[in-house]
């Protein structure tokens, strides 16, 4: 049943339900970031806090493109309850849970759920609304995260001080009992005629068992060195398991992740565009954060906050995308344009420094939310609009899938090169001082380190204890110690702008798919790819 054939009211009742479980799961990640710094406080286990993040990174990554290929076999509607279930009784878990390691499983189990409700919402728009009500749709729906981002660390925060940090847990069950009621009742159940033993058991084993390794690796570059055996042996495990996944899945006859795709201009290129884009947007949430505090030297403490002009504009321009869209024929040029704004906030984030305005930073950060927030919808309504139907649930979550996966080796990589420049360059500025003994007295007592730039109040303890005509020299020194974070967060942010610049080049090449066509569309060509 189209929105065409479903009474108006039934119509909204259903994309309020989907968008609440789309709430669901991208509200929870924002919320969830607020209260770790009170969660690793109270279960004592800050040896164990990048875990926490971790287990649910990987297996909600790894459960997107499984869901997403079963969707397309059996129907949304189950996977979307099933989701939504499961994600409410983790939930739970995540907040009973007595310790770190309790909370890193439950985590980890609601990663899993989460993932579901990332394959099946975006999806169900392909069986709800016709094409060029789905260009206007999935502008909406890709709003939904920056949404997420500007109210949940506010969210997280009132509930944290207030009845305490398991609410950041327990609010999911009360939005999530709404969504479940929504999508129960008024979701139509697309029946399909697939049975059990069209499930690619095998790829699927083979997909989480490549995937898992490689996740796990990236995620342990934050403290391991990229070279040590830990990282390079769980690298060669997970390669040598997707090369057996893909000559496998080339093979079968329903394939968890239809490789053909991949020769189409209509899933290839969104995907690429997912891909490098996702490293400039977990760049600026990441580490734009450093520039406000310790190259500014701000006492904001609430990062969510400082990104919430990101944020906004990301609602902003996802909602006027997906309208434009379906409006303007060549509508892969409104995705060069904003690429390009995009990179353009990036290099321009990269000459912030210690004697910049925070309105330069809050400039750079609009556009680069302005740029992002065009890819979401772009993405998403050419892949549905162009795959033919049978493939729109596994395509639309493959291009989720690597924007997650551009995101997780973007955190990787580039937080491994600030782990290893940054007490280099910060030292390199320090040394650069004219030699004095009160510099050095003020340096042993941390006065210079990367740890006082980011702690204002310790720093103040710090200017506390020394008597007052030692103060100058305790301000040369932070400002060494900025310069020093600046140069690193300059190289970052211009390796952020090149990375992205591979999806602005790869927009040009989109091929334009009508969004007036119905929703039986034809699969594209193979040779047309290019075109």
């Amino acid at each position: 049943m189209t929105a065409a054939e479903m009474p108006r009211r039934r119509l909204v009742l259903v994309t309020v339900g989907v968008m609440l479980a789309l709430l669901l799961a991208a509200l929870d990640q924002t919320i969830v970031g607020t209260a770790m710094p009170r969660i690793i406080a109270d279960l004592n286990g800050f040896n164990q806090y990048a875990w926490v993040t971790t287990a649910y990174l990987v297996t909600s990554t790894v459960t997107v493109p499984v869901a997403g290929k079963l969707g397309d076999l059996f129907g949304r509607k189950p996977f979307i309850l099933v989701g939504m279930a499961g994600f409410m009784i983790f939930s739970w878990a995540c907040g009973f849970s007595q310790d770190m390691t309790q909370l890193i499983i439950f985590r980890g189990a609601q990663g899993l759920f989460g993932g579901v409700l990332f394959a099946s919402t975006f999806a169900v728009m392909a069986d709800v609304f016709p094409p060029a009500q789905m260009a206007r749709m999935s502008g909406v729906f890709g709003a939904v995260f920056g949404l997420s981002s500007v109210i949940g660390p506010t969210l997280g925060g009132f509930l944290t001080d207030g009845p305490g940090w398991r609410w950041a847990f327990y609010v999911n069950i009360p939005l999530g009992a709404a969504a479940v009621t929504l999508v129960a009742t008024q979701l139509p159940r697309v029946l399909s005629s697939a049975r059990l033993r069209d499930i690619d058991w095998l790829g699927t084993g083979l997909l989480l068992a490549g995937l898992t390794p490689l996740l796990v690796a990236l995620s342990m570059t934050r403290d391991h060195s990229w070279l040590s055996a830990p990282v390079l042996g769980l690298l060669a495990l997970a390669a040598v398991v997707l090369v057996i996944f893909f000559l496998i899945e080339r093979r079968v006859e329903h394939p968890i992740v239809p490789f053909e795709m991949f020769r189409l201009n209509v899933f290839a290129i969104p995907a690429v565009i997912a891909f490098f884009s996702a490293v400039g947007m977990f760049g600026v949430v990441i580490f734009v954060p450093l520039i406000y505090q310790g190259v500014l030297g701000t006492s904001a403490t609430n990062s969510g906050q400082l990104l919430t002009p990101m944020q906004l504009a990301v609602v902003v321009t996802a909602t006027a995308t997906g309208v434009l869209m379906a409006r303007v024929r060549r509508y892969r040029f409104i995705g060069t344009a904003a690429l390009l704004v995009m990179v353009l906030g990036l290099v321009l984030l990269a000459q912030v420094g210690p004697h910049s305005s925070p309105w330069e930073v809050t400039r750079d950060i609009i556009l680069i939310g302005a740029g992002l927030g065009v890819t979401f919808p772009l993405t998403i309504a050419v892949v549905q609009a162009g795959l033919p139907h049978h493939l729109v649930g596994v395509g639309t979550s493959q291009v989720n899938f690597w924007r997650s996966l551009g995101g997780t080796m973007a955190v990787a990589i580039l937080g491994s090169i600030l782990t290893n420049r940054l007490p280099g360059a910060v030292q390199s500025r320090i040394a650069a001082l004219p030699p004095s003994p009160r510099l050095s007295a003020i340096a042993a007592q941390g006065g210079g380190g990367t740890q006082a730039l980011l702690d204002p109040a310790r720093l103040a303890h710090l200017r506390a204890l020394l008597p007052p005509d030692l103060a100058p020299a305790l301000d040369r020194l932070v400002t060494a110690g900025r310069l020093g974070l600046a140069a690193t967060l300059h190289d970052l942010f211009l390796i952020a702008a090149l990375v992205a610049a591979v999806a602005l080049v790869a927009s040009v090449f989109l091929r334009e798919v009508p969004l007036t066509r119905t929703a039986e569309r034809p699969a594209e060509e193979p040779e047309e790819a290019a075109a």
